[in-house]
């Protein structure tokens, strides 16, 4: 029998009802067949986050479900670091057996103790760990958890503002996978009476999500209202938020605020290449915002750039982009300063 010679082939091999997640930048399904492809070197890894492919392996052995989450590393076009993905498959294979066919629970206790000490693992933070049990068990079309129903009820204004103590971040990471128009447009009208403790970590959770027209509008004005009142923090959470939201409205406020010197700062600037990434696919959008980024010192400008060109979409047009500007442009001289050596 052949070797195994890819996480994605040891799911398939072992006969592990796997789904797979990106992780870090997008809390996102990821299919099989990309997981192959970035594992032969054949794809950039979609979703890259910090030089990073984060990935979450929803998987059963027997009856019981695990996850693994793994931080593979990245070379500088985005593509898989093979070395330490290889490593860790030698130690599985020899904790289950070079074969590994066909694991049952037996093996869980196994595979768990690996992962304790695996150098690959990492923990997500709760927002993402929240998010990714609302994306798999919809998926999996298992019921969302018990503060769903909570969260919907508040969250359509049937509770009184106050009550938000009782909402947990589980509720509001379901109520973002699986809302419906109707509940996006309830939401959007009670959007202005949330009180920033739900509306902050709300807008964490639908940063992952494709949010509505409506939802968009909705959270825009709230956006503006909290940075007009000097609100940085919930300001940010609201671009964030609108990241992935539909390119003709939402890059219009980017747009807006990359034009806006009282806006623009490097809070602002994180949130756009965080979450906003989706926006910046525009030939005057991009330089806008690199040159924004190159004009404030406080910003890491390097990092960013670096982190932005590996995301498979962007990194022609930001090289492009880097490669036009003007010498005596921030950007210019910002390219100028990391030539020189120190």
């Amino acid at each position: 029998m052949q070797p195994i010679l890819s996480l994605s082939e040891f799911f398939v091999r072992t006969g592990a009802q796997a789904q797979f997640y990106t992780m870090g930048r997008q809390v996102t399904p990821c299919t099989v067949d990309t997981l192959a492809a970035f594992e032969r070197g054949e794809l950039a890894w979609p979703r890259p986050w910090l030089g990073r492919a984060q990935l979450a392996c929803v998987f059963r052995l027997g009856d019981e479900p695990l996850i693994w989450f793994l931080s593979l590393p990245l070379d500088e076009q985005g593509m898989i670091d093979p070395a330490p993905r290889d490593a860790f498959l030698q130690r599985l294979l020899e904790t289950l057996g070079r074969t590994a066919q066909q694991l049952d629970a037996a093996d869980t206790q196994r595979v768990d103790n690996l992962m304790q000490d695996n150098p690959l693992a990492f923990t997500p933070d709760l927002t993402q760990r929240a998010m990714l049990h609302a994306r798999a068990s919809a998926d999996l079309n298992l019921p969302a958890s018990e503060h769903l129903e909570l969260a919907e009820s508040y969250l359509s204004g049937q509770l009184e503002a106050e009550q938000w103590q009782a909402l947990g971040l589980q509720g509001l990471a379901d109520f973002a996978v699986r809302h419906d128009q109707d509940q996006a447009e309830s939401l959007a009208n009670h959007l202005t009476r949330l009180p920033v403790d739900v509306l902050r970590p709300l807008c964490h959770c639908l940063e992952h999500v494709t949010p509505s027209a409506t939802l968009t509008e909705g959270l825009i004005a709230r956006g503006e209202a909290a940075a007009s009142q000097g609100d940085i923090e919930t300001f940010c959470a609201c671009v964030r938020a609108v990241g992935q939201g539909e390119r003709e409205r939402v890059g219009a406020w980017y747009d807006a605020l990359l034009s806006d010197g009282a806006a623009c700062g490097p809070d602002l600037l994180a949130a756009i290449a965080a979450r906003g990434w989706a926006q910046l696919e525009d030939a005057e959008r991009l330089p806008r915002f690199i040159e924004a980024l190159a004009t404030d010192e406080r910003t890491g400008f390097a990092t960013v750039v670096r982190d932005l060109a590996l995301i498979p979409r962007l990194r022609l047009p930001l090289l492009l982009s880097l490669r036009q500007a003007s010498p005596d442009s921030a950007t210019g001289r910002r390219l100028a300063e990391l030539a020189t050596p120190h």
